[in-house]
């Protein structure tokens, strides 16, 4: 039976809220201020390529990771169907390497070091999202989907604000960011509720590695055309996040025209308002998701503001330009990442397969995360300005929303 009680609840909101807010903060000092600063600082010739390459070589190792160790999850359970605490070692091993990334001088080293620091991000991250199938009835999942996307919101905020305050000591900030990963396990260590719907016992012991190897890479079929709609719909709109947020930096250095010091500045306040509008609408648009018992039109929604914000420094390329970007694809991120999981959860063939099947939807986290890079590192090399890559962004929202929008089986 799904555990459903008051302190149960408050157990999802802590575990799954907490996890989010320290795992993202340590990530987005990294991806969003520090490592690209970190380039500039090391002197590589054309850190924009560089960034696209990193970027790319770390979410080809999430792919991998995510799978195999989400299906790991689903056949590693004990005989009441908890899953093992796999984010125990996936908190150590990213705390290491995200604090390594500021120890090399060379784009070499910050590569292998972003790496390493995937594998545990990914250790951590796929069998505490299955958790979510697990342990939340469909009822609550709406909120429990608000509470993590709201620590991802809030999370990516206060670490792009944390590294910009910090990107004149890149290595105390490389040190705070592996800190946030041993907190983020924590939290989930003391908050995830023991209970599960599944009771069965582990196959794990009577089945060799290349068996659990090829169930885990074995696509879900039967049943799936939502599953992979809503595959395509979270790619696409991860790649347009990807395409603007992994750039930020360079975007108000290079496109918008300022100093370092100016950049740190604006991304502080892009941060803040960011934070806000993106926590307001996780908050309210999940519980409406629950009370409405429709997931499609919040995402719908979304998409489409992602796309009017990240029109604005296109129209207006300036300060402002950016501000407006924070404000309103904030406001969109914040709507999405609310019913994101809940959505996810939803369309999943096979609720026993949890693990193994929403380590494909996270494939469009990696997917989303390399493709993003990687296009808007070719746009701007071919280009020579950032220019092009706005409206680009913009038509893969649109793709986005469409894809969502055929969902058949969910409201």
């Amino acid at each position: 039976m799904y555990a459903d009680t008051r302190t149960s609840m408050k157990k999802f909101l802590l575990g799954f809220g907490g996890y989010a807010i320290f795992q993202n903060m340590g990530f987005y000092m990294i991806a969003a201020v520090l490592m690209p600063q970190r380039l500039k600082d090391v002197g590589v010739e054309n850190p924009d390529a560089l960034l696209g390459i990193i970027s790319a070589a770390g979410a080809m190792i999430s792919l991998f990771v995510n799978v195999l160790v989400g299906a790991l999850s689903d056949k590693t359970r004990s005989k009441l169907g908890k899953r093992k605490p796999w984010y125990l070692a996936g908190g150590l091993i990213s705390a290491i390497s995200f604090y390594s990334i500021g120890v090399p001088s060379s784009g070499s080293g910050i590569l292998l070091a972003y790496c390493f620091a995937n594998i545990g991000q990914n250790m951590m991250t796929a069998p505490i999202v299955a958790t979510i199938s697990d342990v939340v009835p469909e009822k609550n999942r709406g909120s429990v989907s608000a509470a993590y996307g709201g620590g991802i919101t809030v999370g990516q905020a206060f670490g792009t604000l944390l590294g910009s305050v910090l990107i004149f000591s890149t290595h105390l900030g490389f040190l705070v960011s592996g800190m946030m990963y041993i907190l983020a396990s924590a939290m989930a260590y003391i908050f995830l509720p023991q209970e599960s719907n599944i009771d069965r016992t582990s196959k794990i012991s009577q089945e060799n590695i290349f068996r659990v190897i090829v169930y885990a890479f074995t696509p879900p079929l039967k049943g799936a055309m939502d599953f992979w709609l809503a595959f395509v719909c979270r790619t696409s709109l991860i790649v347009a996040y990807q395409m603007i947020a992994a750039y930020q930096l360079y975007i108000l250095q290079d496109y918008i025209g300022q100093s370092k010091t100016q950049a740190a500045a604006i991304i502080s306040i892009m941060s803040i308002i960011t934070m806000i509008v993106s926590f307001i609408s996780t908050v309210f648009s999940g519980y409406l998701s629950d009370k409405l018992g429709k997931r499609k039109p919040p995402v719908i929604l979304s998409c489409l503001l992602y796309g009017v914000g990240i029109a604005m420094p296109f129209l207006f390329p300036s300060v402002m330009g950016m501000l407006l970007f924070a404000g309103i694809a904030g406001l969109g991120f914040g709507i999405y990442m609310a019913v994101d999981q809940a959505l996810n959860v939803d369309v999943l063939p096979n609720k026993n397969d949890a693990g193994k099947d929403l380590g494909f939807l996270n494939i469009a986290s990696c997917a989303g995360q390399a493709m993003g890079a990687g296009i808007t590192s070719t746009l701007v090399t071919v280009s020579g300005g950032y220019t092009i890559v706005f409206p680009v962004a913009i038509l893969i929202t649109i793709l986005a929303a469409l894809s969502v929008w055929k969902i058949k089986g969910v409201q």
